[in-house]
């Protein structure tokens, strides 16, 4: 199926069109450039619903040209598929069918066959490039990860970001290799059997270099706010061009990157009151642009603990076009995951005690965690009272592979002042714990990069802006922070400093050493039984329930192919069971062998967690899996 970008610049056989909406401009110029500097002016001829274009013969792959919006400054293409001088500079031409694919089998992945992967690619090798990120394929694929998410790569300002203050959303990141670089990465991972997951940002664009306004503040609405201004116009007047322009974007990734999926930033961010949320429109453009064999997967990032985003889409005129009554009847945007934080959050508050922040609304118990793990999330419409409203809904609907669990990622390691990883908080007996009941839930994993050797370096948060920009959000983490009684204004890194981006680079070379060589043979070890076995492969609702068997102790039972298995985790000190006085005995009897647990000496551990008849002893924080015989 051909696909081609109905915005930009499109290279053709008559020469390269170029087209751009600006529905109030008064007139629109293409300025090409001649060694670095304005040369000729092309007028573009106005075309319908508020287009501008024209197709220039003579400007060909490798040219290099801006917009002028009436008698405005030279402008880069809001759809650039590269800036090599930076944000600010011009936009160059590229030919998208340039690259030549080595991925012709390749049919994507879907959701139930993900361990997820996620990364910065400036952060993740010390050359911090698409291209150094494929010497470490090899290496992630062996781990037993399945798909990489990459954090988002539309260009940004300056050489450091962490992604979410791009700007040219069309054009991947220069200093990370750009356009040709990203296509390699992805072809060489199709090649090892990895999907690759893109993060994108529709919510809001960055503060700088952001000249969507310029172009039409149709762009934007003040009917909604966001915690970044104002925002983007989903849903009024002029804003089918806006909508079409994200839905673009989409497609982009898909069609000429062969990019396998999207993780949406913050949804809860895009506000849209139209009848068809523009995210249910979006999935169901991609949909219909890819052959039926393709799989393209769609996850978003929402507080709301909202089902209606993985439900399945109804088509309009189904008699629900009401946003409120489409949600009623249960139908939904057709997305097929979302990130489900609530174990995250449970999981830390139970190692840490943290009350801070949006931690108040978690108990860590065992019961609180083990209805997390039954539900998907734990909350589903009771209040939050860090909030003090309600939140959520029950998705008893909703299959276990569209829940992404995680122990780690970019925010919760990131936004935290100091970066500080989950394992640099607590015991190794702890981490192993934990990431025992992460990688053996039957939802889809998500791992950060480097927990999988509790690697030594931070991710801290890091930006290159301008002087004065930078100025402001430097003091503005320090004011974020200044309220916790950890931190001092010292102590909270600057974000403008180059040393705090440095010093969130992996360490690739110390996983071999230690401690971080024994948490990499326990993340193998549990990845491939999670691969292997088949009460881990099967994930329909029957096959799993969650028992709170003592104060800090939970039980995952899993079964499938004839098998039986108890994921039991410890997340507190030493203490003995006897099996048969816990509802693990009474619901699923008492004759159990022990198959596997995180505190073998393999791992770092003693060996002091075990079971003897239907006795189980844990000499602290552990987990033990179970087999019933």
């Amino acid at each position: 199926m051909t696909w081609s970008l109905p915005i930009g610049a499109e290279v053709g056989a008559d020469g390269t069109r170029f087209r751009v909406w600006a529905p109030a401009a008064r007139r629109v110029e293409l300025v090409l450039f001649d060694a670095g500097q304005p040369a000729a002016s092309h007028p573009l001829a106005p075309a319908t619903d508020g287009y501008y274009q024209a197709t220039i013969p003579n400007a060909g792959v490798g040219a290099h040209y801006m917009y002028r919006v009436n008698e405005g400054d030279l402008r880069p293409d809001p759809a650039s598929r590269a800036q090599p001088a930076g944000v600010h500079g011009p936009s160059i031409v590229l030919d998208a069918r340039a690259y030549q694919w080595h991925d012709a089998g390749w049919r994507g992945m879907t959701l139930d066959d993900m361990v997820i992967y996620e990364l910065h690619v400036g952060a993740a090798t010390d050359q911090g490039t698409f291209d150094a990120l494929s010497e470490r394929l090899d290496d992630i694929r062996a781990l037993g990860a399945t798909a990489l998410e990459l954090m988002p790569v539309a260009d940004f300002p300056g050489e450091r970001n962490w992604g979410y203050d791009g700007v040219c959303l069309f054009a991947p990141a220069r200093a990370y290799g750009g356009a040709e670089a990203l296509k390699r990465l992805v072809d060489a991972a199709h090649a090892r059997g990895l999907a690759v997951l893109l993060d994108v940002v529709y919510n809001h664009l960055g503060p700088d270099g952001n000249y969507l306004r310029e172009f039409s503040p149709d762009y934007f609405t003040d009917r909604h706010s966001t915690p970044w201004g104002a925002a983007l116009n989903f849903d009024g007047p002029n804003s089918a061009a806006v909508r079409a322009f994200f839905i673009d974007n989409a497609l982009y990734w898909a069609h000429e990157y062969h990019i396998d999926g999207l993780r949406l930033d913050a949804t809860h961010e895009i506000k849209d009151d139209s009848p068809v949320h523009i995210l249910a429109e979006l999935a169901q453009a991609i949909r219909a642009s890819l052959p039926e064999e393709r799989h393209f997967v769609l996850i978003a990032e929402n507080e709301h603990n909202d089902p209606t985003i993985v439900r399945a889409a109804r088509p309009r005129g189904t008699g629900h076009e009401d946003t409120k009554a489409r949600r009623h009847a249960g139908v939904g945007w057709g997305l097929d995951g979302v990130w489900a934080d609530d174990f995250h959050h449970q999981v830390r508050v139970a190692l840490t005690g943290e009350h801070d922040g949006y931690y108040a609304d978690y108990t860590g118990s065992a019961a609180d965690l083990a209805a997390t793990l039954w539900q998907g999330w734990f909350y589903q419409g009771q209040l939050a009272p860090h909030s003090g409203e309600p939140r959520g809904a029950p998705a008893d609907d909703v299959p276990a592979p569209a829940f992404v669990y995680c122990i780690q990622n970019h925010d919760q390691v990131g936004n935290r002042a100091l970066g500080d990883r989950l394992h640099h908080a607590v015991t190794p007996a702890a981490y192993r714990a934990a990431s025992t009941l992460l990688l053996l839930s039957p939802y889809t994993p998500l791992v950060w990069m480097g927990q999988e050797w509790a690697a030594s370096t931070p991710f801290q948060f890091f930006t290159d802006h301008n002087p004065e920009l930078g100025k402001l959000v430097t003091e503005g983490r320090r004011r974020e922070f200044a309220r916790f009684t950890a931190f001092s204004h010292h102590e909270v890194p600057d974000p403008q400093d180059e040393q705090t981006f440095l010093a969130s680079k992996l360490r690739w070379a110390e996983r071999e050493t230690g401690e971080h060589a024994a948490v990499l043979r326990l993340y193998r070890d549990l990845l491939e039984l999670r691969r292997t076995h088949p009460a881990l492969r099967e994930r329909g609702r029957a096959s799993y329930s969650a028992l709170a068997v003592a104060d800090r102790v939970v039980a995952l039972q899993r079964s499938g192919g004839g098998e039986v298995l108890i994921v039991l985790v410890n997340f507190g000190d030493r203490v003995e069971l006897d099996l048969a006085q816990t509802a693990i005995g009474s619901s699923f009897g008492t004759a159990w062998t022990q198959l596997w647990s995180s505190d073998a000496a393999r791992y770092g551990g003693r060996d002091d967690a075990a079971i003897n008849g239907d006795r189980v002893r844990f000499g602290g924080s552990g987990a033990l899996v179970l087999r019933r015989d």
